[in-house]
């Protein structure tokens, strides 16, 4: 599982009849009540989406370690509309499919291999080969499931909201609360039903379709091994289990990801001093 999407105008000169008006607080990013409108299109606006937002409005550009996509995380998030089916899906796709991921599964199939993972796909080439397709399709099911599929059912939000403000332990449990508690479209706080079970419904789907049944494999020592099924309930739950705890990790480090970026760029811009010449 991973660069702000906030829309920003300039305000305009108020006239007499509402000058003396107060203005009413905007709300906490952290936890809203209500979604609010967006803000008006203008010159100022326009240069601040075209730094920040995504590729697919609402979301962002931004890559954790300047790597993996992390296009679902959002900062400044007061006005900010909700994402239609058409752009979660697109954007849940847009991030499966990234460039990046494709050498990243090359790298956990790799280690699989090396660990025998599930060992009914057995050495070589061929369950090298075995082992990457099983991977992409987990990534593939539990990305659009818990991304895509569940929001759009349930009317559910599927980006992160970083909070960006408070100290560090206050922001961690931010982020790791986020695991059980999600927006929906309209801006209120609800249980993330879209992870708990869309990571589920991803772990049973990719247990129960694809992974290896039991079967006989020959060894050096053992020409007749038998390899037991990966097709049950407790490897469906294990595999579960690892993508929550995997989630959560995900969540904070991208609650602290901006921070880590603009120390990083503050420390690159930061010019260099002549000593010869002080």
């Amino acid at each position: 599982m991973f660069g702000g999407a906030q829309q920003t105008t300039p305000p305009s000169k108020p006239d007499s009849a509402t000058q003396s008006a107060p203005q009413a607080p905007s709300p906490d990013p952290a936890a809203p009540k209500d979604q609010q409108a967006p803000a008006d299109k203008g010159k100022g606006t326009k240069s601040t989406n075209n730094n920040n937002q995504g590729k697919i409005a609402g979301t962002s550009n931004d890559r954790l370690f300047y790597t993996l996509p992390n296009f679902l995380s959002v900062e400044n998030t007061a006005q900010i509309p909700p994402l239609t089916t058409k752009q979660k899906f697109a954007v849940v796709a847009r991030g499966t499919f990234d460039p990046v991921e494709f050498p990243w599964w090359g790298i956990l199939s790799a280690i699989d291999q090396a660990d025998n993972s599930e060992p009914a796909y057995g050495q070589g080439w061929g369950a090298f080969g075995k082992r990457y397709g099983t991977t992409a399709g987990d990534s593939l099911v539990e990305n659009f499931m818990v991304g895509a599929v569940f929001p759009s059912v349930l009317h559910q939000d599927p980006r992160f909201f970083q909070k960006s403000q408070g100290g560090f332990g206050s922001r961690a449990w931010y982020a790791v609360t986020r695991i059980l508690v999600t927006r929906t479209d309209s801006g209120h706080s609800q249980f993330n039903y879209s992870e708990i079970f869309g990571s589920a419904t991803g772990a049973a789907i990719s247990t129960f379709t694809y992974h290896p049944r039991s079967t006989f494999i020959s060894t050096p020592t053992n020409p007749h091994m038998f390899i037991g099924s990966d097709r049950t309930l407790v490897n469906a739950a294990d595999v579960w289990a690892t993508q929550i705890s995997l989630d959560t990790v995900t969540i904070v480090v991208k609650e602290f990801w901006p921070d880590i970026h603009r120390k990083i760029s503050k420390k690159a811009r930061q010019p260099q001093v002549d000593t010869a010449n002080p």
